[in-house]
């Protein structure tokens, strides 16, 4: 009997929403707090969001072309391989694995557990336990079918915009209670003005981030070369001027020494204009704005190991492998995932796991944007059914702008960078280790 195969059933909304859900998360709300921290002024804050979200739309622009040429399902690392070889796709995928869709699982089922415990004034040791039935209970709804965890991503996308909406339209016209001005674009007092604006502008990336993570459900939509480039630009130009908006109503609203570091600045903003039930509805809004974006990266991550074993490239390959016959999910994928999301719960706090990410991250994202030239000079007959405009421009753009980010990490955060770089190389034994394994 054949194994069963994915089955194509994903169009262009839902993919808009996994985009714009995965991406608008917890890093709408929370990170204002740690942008505002290392820049230590609103109109540097602004500046970083909006540069943040200008680098990310070139690097969207720029990654749709690979998208749309090579449309399969575990998405950039099928770019990455298909461009340098096995080896450094396997590496990518490795880190997705091992880093990227857990502590992004992690992380935001984190945030999920603190705001659940300053709602109800719980004790905090129910901090961990609830995280974790938080992310059992968003894998096992994705174990229902891709049908179903789309629908859910759809449907907390527009629930999540809700308490945006609100905050903004009403935070617009509320009377200012700090005057904010995005020029001339100045630092905190004592703060050395790049360093502040180069980690201002780091913090915003982990906001940013989760896009990329759309083309590892090609295989199920059904006009990937078409709806791809589509829900990815369109996703990041809608999502850039809701952040800017949404940021400065927070900044107009409360001032910058009360932002830096509290984490309930979106609440308290939210009991300034609608009072203390205001406060409490928008904190629910935010818990299903967390709740969609671990349902994106759920959703989305478990594919990453489905389509690598799928080619038998991993340990326990048969595993990972094996779909539902009902509901066609990679069901021993999901759990893998899982599995390493609680461990990470277990080690890191909310900024530690999302600035490690963000660094492994756009280590393969700078060598995805230089692809771009590579495949336009070694292949130029491939089929491309949408070319990134402003070529090459936009490409530059997004590289220059990804190697910033990684100096700066590099230099500023040694430390996470290294464990990002050292749990990323553990890849290549194991790599060869498992070659070796199957040529025997």
């Amino acid at each position: 009997m054949s194994e069963p195969k994915l089955k194509r059933e994903i169009g262009l909304f839902t993919a808009l929403s996994t985009v714009m859900g995965t991406v608008i998360g917890a890093g709408v709300f929370f990170k204002v707090a740690s942008v505002v921290e290392v820049t230590g002024s609103a109109s540097m804050t602004l500046a970083a969001w909006i540069l943040g979200g200008l680098l990310t739309i070139c690097a969207g622009l720029t990654v749709a072309e690979l998208a749309a040429a090579i449309p399969q399902t575990g998405g950039a690392i099928k770019y990455i391989e298909y461009t340098y070889g096995k080896l450094p796709g396997f590496l990518m995928g490795w880190a997705l694995i091992l880093v990227y869709y857990p502590a992004n699982i992690a992380a935001l089922s984190i945030i999920f557990s603190t705001q659940v415990l300053n709602l109800f004034h719980l004790p905090l040791i129910w901090h961990i336990p609830i995280a974790i039935a938080c992310g059992l209970s968003i894998t096992l709804i994705n174990f229902l079918g891709a049908r179903v965890g789309g629908a859910l991503q759809s449907i907390t996308l527009i629930f999540k915009l809700i308490p945006i909406f609100i905050i903004v339209v009403f935070g617009l016209f509320s009377k200012a209670q700090v005057s904010v001005s995005l020029l001339p674009v100045t630092a905190g007092p004592h703060l050395n003005f790049w360093t502040a604006f180069s980690s201002g502008l780091l913090a915003t990336m982990f906001a940013y981030d989760g896009w990329i993570s759309i083309g590892n459900i090609a295989g199920e939509m059904k006009h990937p070369e078409k709806d791809l480039p589509r829900a990815i630009v369109l996703g990041l130009v809608f999502i850039t001027v809701i952040y800017a908006i949404i940021n400065f109503v927070f900044l107009k609203s409360l001032p910058v020494d009360h932002i830096a570091g509290n984490l309930n600045t979106a609440s308290e903003t939210a009991e300034m204009i609608f009072g203390p039930i205001g406060g409490k509805l928008v904190t629910v809004g935010i818990l299903i704005s967390v709740y969609g974006a671990i349902n994106g990266y759920t959703l989305t991550g478990m594919r990453v190991p489905f389509a690598m074993a799928s080619e038998n490239s991993l340990p326990f390959s048969k595993q990972l492998r094996k779909i539902s016959r009902k509901t066609y999910v990679p069901y021993y994928a999901g759990l893998a995932e899982f599995g390493i999301a609680v461990i990470m719960m277990f080690m890191g706090s909310f900024d530690t796991l999302t600035d490690m990410l963000v660094f492994v991250m756009w280590i393969f994202n700078v060598l995805l944007f230089i692809a771009l030239f590579i495949l336009r000079k070694r292949e130029p007959k491939l089929l491309r059914p949408y070319r990134v405009p402003g070529y090459p421009v936009i490409p530059i753009i997004a590289i220059l702008g990804g190697l910033f980010i990684l100096i700066i990490t590099i230099l500023t955060q040694t430390g996470l960078a290294v464990t990002g770089l050292v749990l990323t190389g553990i890849g290549v034994p194991v790599y060869y280790y498992h070659q070796r394994k199957r040529a025997k």
